[in-house]
């Protein structure tokens, strides 16, 4: 099975993944196979089919899936092999997460006769080898992006979209999730990571104002970035050769405010730069342990001459940094209060401690802050959170489980026959 489906990967177009999928599970046993990929917003998963959805859809089967409410919702969002209805001819049906690495594209729906051990390991390297077909396939394809959007994208969300990392990353040294909203009308968010060695870089950047300008001036600032970084320059010299390069461009029209940076994952020191943006905050422990206070220099772009001061702060293992923009504690309903800090933080504690996976818990908040503001927010509304596992390296397993949230044991295996609705 899995030798038959790479094999024809290598020269297959994303539109023929689904036929595919199900010729090669054959060999396995599964009778049927569909894949389903979630949208920008984490509302539901569209079946990929063929070119045309609506008619090359298999009959009966439902073309969108709410991730709320559903059996097949739950398997993505905790990240479990999970038993959905039975047909009445004998065979199972099963929901099995999509993962690539540890970024959530959707499920698979495996329809089969065998309840095994070893049909359960199969239907998981299946959807491993899926995810990894999808993943390296989704840049070029229009069909993929077509297929995640329920409403248009404006320019700059285009344009973000593109520019960002996938919104979830863990390595056995730390765990990196990411969310923004309104997802098809970012303007000036972006957020960054990336690794090299031992070190990871993080960054957190809001562009002033609310259009393509304003993507367009947090394109250019992200692009500064890596490339000073990537040309080992220091987070102090990257902050000023990003500003150096938004007065080139716009004078001082145009500026950025920002978080830059660095955790070195053997000793746990975090070091950063504040650019005019919100502190950053420590959870510990299961509490808001503290903002991490620093003098912060002005805004990349306005030239105020403002010495640039590298802050410092040694963390413990386990302790999770969480950046954010303005969009997130600002969000107010027309009259009414903040979001506010303390809600956001109070948010990320307590859902965390419900053992919800990271990237499941940020969704929520996303959509906490959408409901806070009426499901309209003004501005953009950007987290980046990162949790330090420890110094020594942990086994990918304990990685996964961390950002799954559950006992690395049972991380992605469900419970219950086929016809149970667990």
């Amino acid at each position: 099975m899995l030798a038959g489906l790479l094999s024809a990967s290598h020269v297959m177009p994303l539109e023929l993944l689904s036929a595919k999928t199900s010729e090669h599970a054959a060999e396995a046993g599964f009778t049927q196979v569909l894949i389903y990929v979630v949208d920008l917003q984490g509302d539901v998963m569209r079946l990929m089919s063929g070119e045309d959805a609506a008619t090359d859809a298999p009959v009966g089967e439902e073309i969108e899936l709410k991730i709320e409410g559903t059996v097949a919702g739950r398997a993505f969002q905790y990240g479990q092999v999970l038993a959905g209805a039975a047909p009445d001819d004998g065979r199972g049906c099963w929901w099995v997460p999509l993962v690539d690495g540890t970024e959530r594209l959707g499920v698979l729906r495996i329809t089969t006769a065998l309840d095994d051990a070893r049909a359960v390991e199969d239907m998981k390297l299946l959807a491993a080898l899926v995810a990894l077909i999808i993943d390296s396939k989704r840049r070029s394809s229009d069909f993929h992006a077509q297929l995640t959007r329920t409403q248009p994208l404006n320019i700059a969300a285009e344009m973000q979209w593109h520019l960002m990392p996938p919104p979830t990353y863990a390595d056995g040294r730390v765990v990196i999730a990411a969310a923004m909203e309104p997802a098809y009308r970012i303007s000036g968010d972006a957020y960054d990571y990336a690794t090299a060695g031992q070190v990871v870089h993080l960054s957190l950047f809001d562009a002033m104002g609310h259009d393509t300008a304003a993507g367009l001036t947090a394109n250019l600032a992200m692009g500064a970035c890596r490339n000073s970084r990537r040309g080992g320059a220091g987070l102090e010299e990257t902050s000023e050769r990003i500003e150096e390069v938004l007065l080139e461009q716009y004078g001082q029209d145009r500026y950025v405010t920002g978080i830059l940076a660095e955790l070195d994952t053997r000793t746990g020191a975090l070091r950063w730069v504040n650019r005019g943006h919100h502190p950053p905050v420590i959870i510990r422990g299961g509490r808001w342990s503290t903002l991490l206070n620093c003098p912060p220099c002005h805004p990349m772009g306005t030239d105020l001459g403002l010495p640039v001061r590298l802050c410092g702060h040694q963390l413990e293992p386990g302790d999770r940094i969480v950046l954010y923009t303005d969009g997130i504690t600002e969000a107010r309903r027309n009259p009414g209060e903040d979001f506010g800090l303390d809600r956001f933080i109070d948010f990320l504690i307590r859902h965390h401690a419900d053992g919800l996976p990271v990237p499941e818990t940020l969704r929520r908040l996303i959509h906490a802050v959408l409901e806070h503001h009426d499901g309209s927010l003004q501005d953009d509304a950007t987290v980046l959170f990162c949790e330090w596992l420890g110094p020594a390296p942990h086994p990918a397993g304990r990685a996964a489980a961390s950002l799954a949230g559950v006992p690395a044991a049972t991380a992605a295996i469900g419970t219950g026959k086929p016809g149970s609705e667990h």
